[in-house]
């Protein structure tokens, strides 16, 4: 909190006290320094229920004013803050956070924090043109609907009058029962087709679950589009180079599926509570609420007359009431106390109980099936990612076949080769004992001396050959080689 001292300057000019006055708008004149100073200002699109754009730079504190969330609940649009996609129902305002949109919805405005974004653009525009229609049919269908009313009152004029001459001059109009009316009006408006109009909070809330469905959506084939070719090379072909693209591909896979689920546990979360929905009823809690303090300044013009009442027979002089007799004197002072701490009460219990009755007894059959539609949604494209992860998961044991399949074979040729070396080594045992410088009859030059050199070197080859094959036969005959 500034506190300005004395010596500190004059006071801020118009055009300043202007610009802090709302704490929400364009400012008329803003001051570098002081928005410098200011911590959280950013820029906000406004988007009012008639259609509507204006950007406006607003603080924190400003947004908590206008819209009555608290600090927690701005903190998770935080853009310097990672928070998963949230949809929260609040008692003036519906909390958006699903993927690319962060919003704040009231019951005539919307708030968009990163409308910048070129992302969002596309957003934007899909909203305002909602925003726009929904204006045209409300405006329509009132105008039907007043036209439809003026033609029966004109039609029993003449009838209801000479009844109208026959009632009380004092008799005054009963306002709640006005303003039901109204309210029930209010709660059926039709378009031409017959099918009643969304209030506007749901007309917003649907376009960014739409946007936010149709984007996860839009990845998720696209990723599915990517990712079966890819698998089909590495089936073909195992490689360094498409073992990489495929890891990219699962790494993709893990993330949108988690953003998916997210958003899925989401809606299913208020699908499951009737009461977080019919938090999200802004119009008719607006209404119910400008009813119950209509209906309540009503009570309370009741109870001065009841008091005024009280006071007149308070007024009475006690020797009137004693001649009819002092029991019921004060049987009626008792009664009189009763119904005072009576009205109290029922004061008290329509005060604290003003906001329960608004959420209460509220339909939400028509929510409900507005996010059971996108639930469906998101859970098919939750199925399409999960089908591709279990395709992933497929060629992922697959290749693993393959490869450990080449492995027995390598181990199968391993077992060949070392069997012909230990079996080659007795052959080599035998040439190193000939080999020694040792004077035999073997080494004489004659005829019968180089026959029996060549009878040794060919029964020790033949004898080799005979221990390869009875070695392998005895490997297959023991299921160790194919």
């Amino acid at each position: 909190m500034n506190i300005r001292g004395q010596g500190q300057g004059p006071p801020p000019g118009p055009a300043a006290a202007a610009g802090m006055m709302d704490g929400i708008g364009v400012p008329v004149a803003p001051n570098p320094i002081s928005r410098k100073k200011g911590t959280g200002v950013r820029a906000w699109l406004l988007l009012d229920s008639s259609g509507q754009k204006q950007v406006v730079e607003a603080g924190k504190h400003a947004i908590m004013r206008r819209t009555g969330l608290p600090a927690r609940d701005l903190r998770i649009l935080d853009p310097l803050l990672s928070y998963p996609s949230t949809v929260l129902g609040r008692e003036r305002a519906i909390v958006i956070n699903l993927e690319h949109i962060k919003a704040i919805i009231t019951a005539h405005e919307v708030l968009l924090l990163n409308s910048r974004d070129p992302s969002v653009t596309t957003f934007v525009e899909e909203l305002h043109s909602r925003i726009l229609r929904h204006h045209q049919a409300q405006g329509a269908a009132v105008a039907a609907a007043a036209s439809d009313d003026s033609k029966p009152s004109k039609m029993y004029d003449s009838e209801e009058g000479q009844s109208r001459e026959g009632q009380d001059e004092d008799e005054d109009p009963d306002p709640v029962g006005e303003q039901v009316k109204a309210q029930s009006k209010q709660n059926g408006i039709q378009n031409g087709d017959g099918m009643k109009i969304l209030p506007f909070e749901f007309v917003a809330l649907e376009a960014c679950l739409e946007a936010a469905c149709s984007v996860l959506e839009n990845e998720a084939k696209t990723l599915e589009q990517e990712a079966h070719p890819a698998l089909d090379k590495l089936t073909s072909k195992i490689s360094t180079l498409n073992l990489e693209r495929v890891r990219q591909i699962k790494s993709r896979l893990v993330a949108i599926t988690g953003r998916v689920q997210k958003v899925r546990d989401e809606l299913e979360h208020l699908l499951d509570d009737d009461d977080d929905m019919a938090e999200m009823y802004l119009t008719d809690k607006l209404q119910q609420l400008r009813s119950s303090s209509a209906s309540s300044i009503n009570d309370d013009a009741v109870d001065n007359d009841h008091h005024n009442q009280f006071d007149v027979d308070d007024s009475i002089p006690p020797e009137i009431s004693l001649e009819e007799g002092g029991a019921a004197a004060s049987d009626d002072d008792n009664q009189h106390d009763d119904d005072r701490l009576l009205v109290g009460v029922s004061r008290d219990s329509r005060a604290s109980t003003t906001y329960s009755t608004t959420t209460k007894h509220l339909d939400v059959e028509e929510l409900e099936m507005l996010l059971e539609a996108y639930f469906v949604q998101i859970d098919g494209t939750l199925n399409k990612l999960s089908t591709l992860r279990e395709y992933v998961d497929d060629t992922e044991d697959y290749i693993n076949i393959m490869l450990d399949d080449k492995q027995n074979h390598l181990l199968q040729m391993g077992v060949m080769l070392t069997t012909a070396t230990l079996v080659v080594s007795s052959f080599v045992v035998v040439a190193g004992i000939f080999g020694m410088n040792i004077h035999i009859e073997l080494f004489d030059s004659n005829v019968a001396g180089n026959r029996e050199f060549f009878w040794t070197v060919g029964g020790s080859t033949a004898g080799t050959i005979f221990l390869y094959v009875v070695a392998v036969s005895w490997c297959k005959y023991k299921r160790l080689l194919e």
